[in-house]
């Protein structure tokens, strides 16, 4: 059965929410029956309201016993990888296991953010592949040399989260997958899209000798009969994704809980194990109810 989860409000909608919207969100997830939620890094630093995933997360982490809690994705240029480590491996000690690290190069270099950090827009992939080498060591609690030679140990060692990548469908990409990661975090793709992919990332996965990854789907919703959202999401996807009309219906759900559940069969049966959903609905909470009901009209 696939699995589900939600991103907590981290952008606009938590203008609405006010500061407990975080909170409320995360308790409601896991009350629905959801599996996870999950936060990214979409700091821009040009005005853009945007929490910052790791404070978002221990957020839920605090007010939740359950749900996985997912970084999908912690942008590796932004983040010393000793730094990162040392926070990761901090909320997977505090919430008893329960973090799943997604990683990427990053959506937003030459942006305020990045500059005034001194985030690099080159070599991210490189910058990629050496923190996935590393954080597991400095998780775990072993000694461990780091990108500029500095040796080092974090404690106290906690169980290696499961590794996830954040990418697109390139070669590069789907590589990087396959030889470090446990799980693919992709977004906006059709099914076939999806079955595409998979057909490669399978053959890379066994060229390398190693276990399949598995597939954690963003994909952005409205859910209910809120039109006038549900026009903005396909906007938005159209804009940035440069998606078609019908890419854009076959990438996305919307609609009743039974028509979703029509579309979480479709991207099941083309492979995903797990659907993150980026909720793009005025009513945020009424929102993570309405996806809690879309498991009841899933074919058994």
């Amino acid at each position: 059965m696939v699995k589900f989860g939600v991103g907590l409000p981290t952008m606009q909608e938590i203008e609405t929410l006010g500061p407990d919207g975080v909170a409320r969100a995360a308790r409601l997830a896991e009350t629905v029956g959801l599996d996870s939620v999950g936060a990214s890094d979409v700091l821009v630093g040009d005005g853009t309201t945007a929490l910052e995933s790791v404070v978002t997360l221990a957020t839920a982490a605090a007010v939740t016993e359950r749900v996985s809690l997912d970084f999908g994705v912690l942008s590796v240029p932004t983040r010393p990888v000793a730094m990162m480590a040392a926070q990761v491996q901090t909320l997977q000690y505090l919430s008893r296991g329960r973090v799943r690290l997604g990683v990427g190069i990053g959506g937003f270099p030459g942006s305020p953010f990045w500059t005034a950090l001194g985030a690099p827009s080159t070599g991210r992939g490189r910058l990629t592949d050496e923190a996935l080498r590393a954080l597991p060591g400095l998780i775990a609690g072993r000694d461990t040399t780091v990108g500029n030679g500095v040796s080092l140990t974090l404690a106290p060692a906690t169980p290696v989260p499961p590794l996830l990548v954040g990418s697109g469908t390139s070669e590069a990409a789907l590589r990087r997958v396959a030889r470090l990661a446990d799980g693919w975090l992709p977004s906006a793709l059709t099914p076939a899209g999806i079955r595409t992919a998979l057909a490669r990332l399978r053959e890379l996965a066994e060229e390398y000798g190693r276990p399949m990854p598995r597939v954690h789907l963003g994909v952005h919703t409205v859910l209910g009969v809120d039109r006038e959202a549900r026009r903005a999401m396909e906007a938005q996807l159209s804009e940035f994704f440069q998606l078609s009309p019908d890419e854009i219906r076959q990438a996305s759900i919307s609609g009743s809980p039974a028509e979703a559940a029509e579309r979480v069969a479709a991207f099941a049966e083309a492979g995903v194990d797990e659907i993150g959903f980026a909720l793009d609905g005025r009513d945020f909470l009424g929102q993570i109810e309405l996806v809690g009901e879309i498991r009841a009209h899933l074919p058994q």
